[in-house]
């Protein structure tokens, strides 16, 4: 090996253990999220990188992965190695700590039930609300078809479900007059929506529906990726309180070692800066003072928690969404 092979055979190996060396100071975290929080989590991001960055200097990478809620959990579950999973239902991180993936007391280890942010449901109408929906009634009216997420595949569609039948229950019916409600507004769906984006392509791309019933967050993705003045936001009388769960997956941090690092990437959701991009993508912030101070975006409804109909999401899904349960004896694909 002449003198100039070795000088290059040294470059060579020197950048190599340089590169390896730069590779091995960036971690990288992967967050598995639900449809509909891509644009707030690529925003939280850039900020909580920044912040990692200025409070230790230490550079991250965030990974995100998104589809339906429930998929997401399952993914997670078979081996999707995330270090965090920021979710839309309770249900989806329970099921995680049913099998061991997360810590069982997830809910203690976050403020605010470990839910961040909260959002509601509300409809989306085609500009102009040519139809003129204004409440849960007039998505049960004869020739109104409405776009809703299947409740077994997300959580959008579970949280548009029960927030339809406490409607009904808040306005002082029973539960068989919810039933029979429900399934009124079911016999109007065309097609049930995999996860909250791809109920957005079908109202908007492929042009179906009068109506999309989705979280409150997607009024701001709609515009930012469709255009303003594409829909109207309708405000219903009534809605629920859906909030969005967050865990550590313990499984992953503990073959990783980023445990302290997914711990610091969801304690900073609750900061002030943090709290005002949730408020930037219609997402009800926990802060009392942020919330107040968005006030224009987030409309006064009257709000009813799942434990005051439901008990709790967990029981929800036994009762409503498991196979067998009330959605099924609701719902016939294809039925009219």
């Amino acid at each position: 090996m002449t003198m100039k092979t070795n000088i290059k055979w040294a470059l060579a190996t020197l950048v190599l253990a340089t590169s390896s060396l730069a590779g091995a100071q960036t971690t990288t975290l992967l967050n598995a999220s639900y449809d509909v929080a891509r644009e707030f989590y690529k925003d939280y991001n850039a900020a909580f990188v920044s912040h990692w960055k200025k409070t230790t200097g230490k550079d991250v990478k965030i990974d995100q992965a998104h589809g339906g809620s429930s998929a997401q959990a399952r993914a997670v579950n078979d081996g999707l190695d995330a270090d965090v999973v920021t979710m839309n239902t309770t249900t989806d991180v329970d099921f995680l700590a049913s099998t061991g993936v997360v810590a069982k007391d997830w809910a203690k280890r976050f403020p605010g039930n470990a839910s961040p942010t909260t959002s509601t449901m509300l409809f989306l109408t085609r500009n102009g609300n040519p139809k003129n929906i204004k409440d849960w009634d007039d998505l049960i009216k004869p020739g109104i078809q409405v776009i809703v997420v299947n409740p077994k595949t997300g959580g959008n569609g579970r949280m548009a479900y029960l927030a339809a039948w406490g409607y009904v229950r808040k306005k002082g019916g029973t539960d068989a007059q919810a039933a029979e409600f429900v399934g009124k507004l079911y016999k109007n769906v065309p097609v049930l929506a995999k996860g909250g984006r791809d109920a957005t392509t079908i109202f908007l791309q492929r042009n179906i529906g009068d109506v999309l019933v989705t979280f409150e967050s997607e009024v701001v993705s709609v515009d930012r990726e469709f255009g303003a003045g594409k829909v109207d936001a309708v405000h219903p009388s009534i809605s629920i309180v859906a909030e969005n769960p967050v865990a550590v997956v313990e499984r992953t941090v503990a073959k990783k070692g980023t445990g302290e690092l997914a711990k610091a990437y969801l304690d900073y959701l609750y900061s002030e800066e943090a709290q005002e991009i949730a408020a930037k993508h219609a997402l009800r912030p926990r802060s009392a003072a942020v919330l107040k101070k968005h006030a224009d975006v987030f409309k006064p409804i009257q709000l009813f928690a799942v434990s005051d109909y439901f008990g709790s999401l967990a029981e929800a899904q036994k009762v409503h969404f498991n196979d067998g349960g009330q959605f099924d004896k609701l719902y016939t694909p294809g039925a009219k």
